[in-house]
């Protein structure tokens, strides 16, 4: 689950990581007063307003109809209203967005963290997320922080570094103070790093997080070290116990289909394509959309119903994928292990029955537990309705309802 760069920064600042401090804005007048407070704080004019969408890319990418960035600086509280009135309420394109944009109804009015002083600031690159390949928790680190952490990768992969946590022993001091030596950081910049690296992963773990991803680390001129972004994906399988992340989402940024799904306790996920698939277990779903494919279609979704499929969940399914404009076809693959062919047939009929006239094919193929029994119920409904019990002959019924 992703949330705003907000959110993400209080989470970080409960664990102790030291943040760019902001206030949340949904009006032109609520950026004024968060600006005032800003310049109050930290005794700096100057204020940055950041769009808060769930994509990154933000600094780069403009407002529909406008050259307003998604992140812009305000010298003053007369820019600040400028520019929170140009973003707010619009619609920002990022590489990230794709072309249709998403509206910004939120804004983070933070304080100016480039101040002068003895030294330069600096940036740096900062992750934390799980390597599946040594079963470990990885630190990926980089002096070139504030860009494209692709570019760097692509172009400069020598500057990246990785250190891998032992689950057993978690994150240790040592491996703290190697990070900050290879970022080149010493003096009090050095032991600020060390405390900031080691409060990050403490927040990464406590969380239940997929990622942590702090682009950029700010060095600041008198070597302080702070998040001045922070992008974080909350691991959903976990939020049963987080209870007051699970309170952070925000619906208004997901797939609306998604959102219906997930009501459902469906697990679905849009596509491009214009064959509806509703199947019980991923892997099957894997293999669904092979064979549509393989026959000359093209999958519109994925949808997995689980073990407990019964009328009321294939109803459901049925809604969220004819959702879908696309859709020309939907094939239903189960295997009836844990859930009995028969029962998937007989909810297949009385969630048809229920919605009525669906006005494209629908094509049943039940291996497994009593799929005899729910073919024959399939045959003799009476319904526009396909049975199969082959996936070969699956895929026949698709190619043949697509000509």
């Amino acid at each position: 689950m992703n949330i705003h760069e907000y959110q993400a920064k209080e989470i970080l600042k409960k664990y102790g990581v030291t943040i760019q401090n902001g206030l949340v804005a949904t009006t032109p007048d609520e950026a004024v007063e968060a600006a005032k407070q800003m310049q109050a704080q930290s005794g700096q004019s100057w204020v940055v307003l950041k769009s808060q969408i769930h994509a990154g890319g933000r600094g780069k990418g403009s407002i529909v109809g406008s050259e307003q960035r998604g992140v812009a600086l305000a010298k003053n509280l007369d820019q600040a209203k400028e520019i929170a009135t140009n973003i707010l309420g619009n619609t920002l394109v990022t590489i990230q967005t794709g072309p249709k944009g998403k509206l910004v109804s939120k804004i983070l009015v933070a304080e100016d963290v480039y101040y002068p002083g003895a030294s330069e600031p600096k940036e740096f690159y900062m992750s934390v997320l799980m390597d599946r390949q040594t079963s470990q928790n990885v630190i990926i680190y980089t002096t070139e922080g504030g860009m494209d952490i692709e570019h760097v990768a692509e172009h400069t992969p020598e500057k990246i570094h990785k250190e891998w946590i032992d689950p057993l022993t978690g994150l240790t001091g040592f491996q703290a103070r190697k990070i900050a030596y290879n970022l080149g950081l010493e003096g009090q910049a050095n032991k600020e790093m060390v405390k900031f690296v080691m409060a990050l992963y403490t927040a990464y773990v406590n969380t239940d997080s997929d990622m942590f991803e702090i682009n950029p680390v700010l060095k600041t001129s008198d070597d302080r070290i702070l998040a001045v972004d922070a992008k974080v994906s909350l691991d959903e399988n976990a939020l049963f116990r987080h209870k007051d992340l699970e309170l952070l989402r925000d619906e208004s940024e997901e797939d609306p289909t998604e959102v219906e799904a997930k009501k459902s306790n469906l697990n679905y996920v849009k596509l491009d394509g214009n064959v509806g698939c509703m199947v019980n277990g991923a892997g099957l779903a894997m293999a669904t959309m092979d064979i549509i494919k393989l026959s000359g279609g093209e999958p519109a979704n994925f949808l997995d119903v689980g073990g407990t499929a019964n009328a009321q969940t294939v109803e459901a399914g049925f809604r969220i994928i004819l959702s879908d404009p696309n859709v020309k076809a939907i094939l239903i693959n189960v295997f009836g292990g844990i859930v009995r062919c028969d029962r998937v047939a007989q909810g297949v009929v009385d969630a048809y029955n229920n919605i009525g006239n669906i006005p494209v094919p629908i094509i049943v193929r039940l291996q497994g537990t009593n799929a005899e029994e729910g073919k024959k119920l399939i045959d003799d409904s009476g319904l526009k309705v396909f049975s199969a019990i082959e996936l070969k002959e699956a895929a026949a019924l698709v190619k043949q309802v697509l000509i």
